[in-house]
Parts: C-alpha cells; structure tokens; sequence
C-alpha cells in the first residue's frame, strides 16, 4: 500500500484543498484513489459531499464514518470493522468519510501509545493502528492505487497515528513565516515519531497477530502555494520566505548536516509551486467540483477560462512528479 500524508501544523497553507484537487486529478489519470479524512474537522468530506448527505451520514444512528469503523475498539467491545464504509466520490476516487467525533479519539490514542511499550498489552498496538488497519482494509477492498491523508493542522496524538499509516509525507507550504517556523516544527517531530514507533514495533508483545504498519513517514518534497504573481514571479514581499524554504527543508525534514544550498525553482525536493487560483474556488465550492475541471456552464468566463486550464496543468504536473518520486521508491 502507498499511503501519502499531507501535513503541516501550520494552518490555513491550503493542505484540504490539496487533498482533494489531488485526489480528482490521480482519477483523472486513471488511478484509483483512497481518501482518508483524519481531521476531526472534516472539512475535506465536507468538500467532496453534499451538505444533504454529510447529515444523512452524521445523523444516521450507525454513522457511516471512519470514526464508526473504529469505535468498537475504542468502547472495548470488539476490534475495528474489517469492511469499513467507502463513500464512492466517483469509479476512481472512494473517501473514508471525516466526523467531529474523531476529536474524543485523542486522549485514548495518547495513553497508548505509551502503554505500547509495555510488552503485555496488544490492546495498545491495536488502537494506535486503528486508522492504519481501517485505511489497509479501504485500500484493499476499492482495489486502491494509492491513499491520500488529510489530518489536522496540529502535532497531536490523532495526527500521529494517522501519520503511523503512511508511507510518504508531503508538506505543503504558503510563502511566509509560519510556513518556514512549521517546517522546523514538522522535521524533528516527524524523527520523534518514526523512531519512538520503530522502538514499539521492536518490542510488541509475542503473538500479536497484527501486521503492523511500518510508519516510515518518509519525505516525498513540499508545495508552495497561495503567493500573488506579478511577471511570473512571486512578489518581493513573498520571495524572501520563498528562497528559505529549500535549506530549511533539508536542515529540519532531511537532518542534512551540510545541506547544498539551492534556488527553490531548482529544487528537487519542490514538488510544485502553485499560483493562487482564488478568483476560482468559490465557483468551484458552488459548483461541487474541483477548479481544473470547471465548465462555462458553471459561470467560468473571460480570463477565467485560462485559468482554469493553468490549472488543470499545474495539478497534472504535480501528480505526474508525485507518481514519479513513489516509483523511484520501489
């Protein structure tokens, strides 16, 4: 399984709309996509569904939610649903539907991940893998090519575990101080976690009959996004942050002692640089569809038309590196 986590502790970089953009434009291309909303918030199902049926499944008494797959284990009466609920988007793309009530996850999630080094408790590992055991059920059964993760922008105990269940890590960046704070942030906790889960895995009780996830949380790059353009180029204000970014990165991400210093446009860990599609996304909120693939029929005119088509180009672009970054992986 390929599983990818987009992730920042900065909010407000755009890391959702990524998600979701992403997801369309790998269906697109024929892949087929599992999508995992593990931010209590759940602002990403809220952009794949319709109000009407984010109540239908909210209010429903079995709600059809990641968080219902997994609360028999969490209320102690059984482990989590081997055939969790998918909510088919479209023939490629299936989402693990978000709910609020993911938020009362974080203080058990907490508790054990340090009982998860008391050798007689495989009750432990069972809850820290929860979201890794639900996200491997959803893959196999849609038959996915690859998981996309969206989590919260927080370094908290539910984002370590949704971060347990992937492979490869993307940051997504806007070009500013926080961003470049949030990089020294995301790097070292990033370290933190796969060594602490690494020094778990190796003494997980005897006869657990888990497969557990690897948690390798491997870098994949970052994207820049949300900066304004003036002759192809980010403004001034902008530029400083920007050019920070590549060493940043491979002092805080990679733990480079002696990082070789680059231009961002150069960079081989940038995986794209997005231009700000603003005057877009309300159209697309309004129309239930990402921005590349907006029509004249959805109040998509003038300029606008152009727009969309850059669009449509840069996301192709960046899934086109991602896939290309996950195959020299193998």
């Amino acid at each position: 399984m390929k599983a990818i986590a987009l992730f920042n502790n900065k909010g407000g970089v755009g890391k959702t709309s990524l998600v979701y953009h992403l997801s369309w434009m790998f269906s697109e291309l024929g892949y087929r996509i599992i999508v995992a909303d593990l931010d209590p918030q759940a602002n990403l199902s809220s952009m794949f569904l319709s109000e009407e049926r984010l109540l239908e499944i909210w209010q429903d008494q079995n709600k059809q939610t990641i968080n219902q797959d997994i609360l028999p284990l969490f209320d102690g009466i059984g482990d989590i649903s081997t055939s969790p609920h998918i909510e088919e988007i479209d023939e490629r793309i299936g989402l693990l539907a978000g709910d609020l009530e993911l938020s009362k996850r974080e203080d058990e999630l907490s508790t054990q991940w340090s009982n998860c080094l008391d050798q007689d408790n495989p009750r432990a590992f069972r809850v820290i893998t929860a979201f890794a055991r639900t996200i491997n059920y959803a893959h196999d059964t849609f038959k996915a090519d690859l998981v996309l993760i969206d989590v919260g922008p927080n370094l908290g105990a539910i984002n370590r575990a949704a971060l347990i269940a992937s492979n490869f890590v993307i940051i997504p960046l806007a070009a500013d101080l926080f961003s470049l704070q949030g990089l020294r942030n995301v790097g070292p906790t990033l370290i933190k976690w796969r060594e602490a889960w690494a020094k778990r895995t190796k003494g997980k009780p005897k006869g657990l009959d888990l497969n557990l996830p690897s948690g390798a949380m491997q870098p994949l790059g970052y994207i820049l996004m949300r900066h304004s353009i003036h002759l192809s180029r980010p403004v001034k204000a902008y530029a400083r942050w920007i050019e920070k970014m590549p060493l940043e990165y491979r002092e805080s991400v990679l733990q480079e002692a002696k990082p070789q210093v680059t231009k961002v446009d150069n960079d081989e860990y940038l995986l794209a640089h997005l231009k700000d599609y603003r005057s877009l996304m309300p159209i697309a909120q309004e129309a239930n569809k990402p921005m590349f693939m907006l029509k004249p029929a959805d109040g998509v005119i003038g300029a606008q038309q152009k727009a969309v088509s850059s669009c449509y180009n840069d996301f192709k672009s960046l899934a086109e590196k991602i896939i290309e970054k996950l195959e020299k992986q193998n």
